[in-house]
């Protein structure tokens, strides 16, 4: 607790006198909060954590340090995130499962689910070089956000805010087992082609979404998948369509 009201002064402190921007600061703000599902008792973190160098004066603070504290932040929420949801997994399959998530084109993904992106304050040389969709942009100013929400709410916030925004990320059935690359190599051995993968179904609402993949070889559908992330359902759809083609080969064995 005292480390975090610290790091507020700190950031604080490093604000000038003049630099705040009320009308910057409120736009969108409370649309992103409620994504996030966190409310800012200081809202200039978040302004900071929106903030890119480019666009920030020498004396006003941009999203560097946010960062940095930020991506601490999420390989702790994420790790923990982990080992509840499988208690049995070894350390080789968790940190395989935390680098696919943790990593910077994941985390821009997720900047743009967010609309992290329309948000950002930019320079005028970073807005016309195209720096609103920039991956690396994405994932610093995620990152930020995340360490924002981090010193103004302590830890169990930020990890909230994390479980929220990657829950249909984890993998389910299939952490440690990928069903996707066992049926290609099955498919091109058995039929000299490739799996087919159709999203058929979404439902649910945006913070609990549910996937339903088709898959298909060579013109035969060979099952359904269901997850929380497309990824889940196409992994679901593939173990599907393995223990199909299974029972085949055994049946005609």
């Amino acid at each position: 607790m005292r480390a975090r009201k610290w790091l507020a002064g700190l950031f604080r402190r490093l604000k000038s006198p003049g630099s705040e921007r009320p009308a910057e600061r409120d736009r969108g703000a409370a649309d992103l909060e409620r994504t996030l599902g966190h409310a800012f008792r200081q809202p200039d973190l978040l302004v900071t954590a929106l903030t890119h160098p480019s666009a920030a004066p020498p004396t006003e603070p941009n999203y560097e340090r946010l960062e940095f504290l930020g991506d601490a932040v999420l390989d702790l929420a994420i790790a923990d995130l982990l080992m509840r949801r499988f208690p049995e997994a070894k350390e080789g399959a968790l940190s395989k499962e935390r680098a696919s998530i943790v990593n910077g084109r994941t985390l821009a993904l997720k900047a743009n689910e967010i609309e992290l992106g329309a948000r950002l304050r930019l320079g005028k040389g970073e807005e016309k070089s195209g720096g609103r969709d920039k991956t690396s942009i994405l994932a610093a100013a995620f990152e930020a956000v995340i360490g924002a929400i981090y010193i103004d709410g302590g830890l169990a916030a930020a990890q909230g805010v994390v479980e929220r925004l990657f829950a249909g990320e984890i993998g389910g059935p299939a952490a440690e087992r990928d069903y996707k690359t066992e049926l290609q190599e099955i498919a091109y051995r058995q039929f000299r082609t490739q799996p087919v993968y159709e999203l058929v179904a979404t439902r649910g609402p945006d913070h609990a979404k549910r996937f339903t993949t088709r898959i298909r070889i060579a013109g035969r559908d060979l099952g359904l998948g269901e997850g929380g992330s497309k990824k889940q359902s196409e992994q679901a759809a593939a173990r599907a369509a393995i223990g199909q083609l299974t029972q085949e080969r055994v049946g005609h064995g």
